[in-house]
């Protein structure tokens, strides 16, 4: 079932995502709290840098931004878009798609 989802994006017209920017994505989205670059390296068990690179790429394509976190200047804040939500959207759609055909094998 996963792996029909994936190949769904990768035959989608649309920005391609390595595994790091996906899990970036999928966490920003599907995890309902403020997200810093701090605590997604926590959560995804990577460096600060992995994240910094998938943020670069995710903002980039227009699936993410980065604003100053008003409580703490230090910090960066991961803010969602509209064309994130929209791909997120696809993903859910694919998903229970991927979901009403599957049949386990056999």
């Amino acid at each position: 079932m996963l792996r029909d989802v994936v190949v769904g994006l990768v035959r989608r017209d649309g920005p391609a995502l390595s595994a790091h920017q996906f899990g970036v994505f999928l966490t920003c989205y599907t995890i309902e709290r403020n997200h810093t670059v701090r605590g997604l390296a926590a959560d995804l068990k990577v460096s600060k840098s992995v994240i910094t690179r998938a943020l670069d790429k995710l903002s980039e394509l227009g699936l993410a931004q980065r604003r100053p976190d008003p409580a703490d200047r230090r910090s960066v804040l991961v803010a969602r878009t509209p064309q994130g939500h929209q791909l997120i959207e696809e993903i859910s759609g694919a998903a229970v798609s991927a979901a009403r055909d599957w049949t386990p094998p056999k």
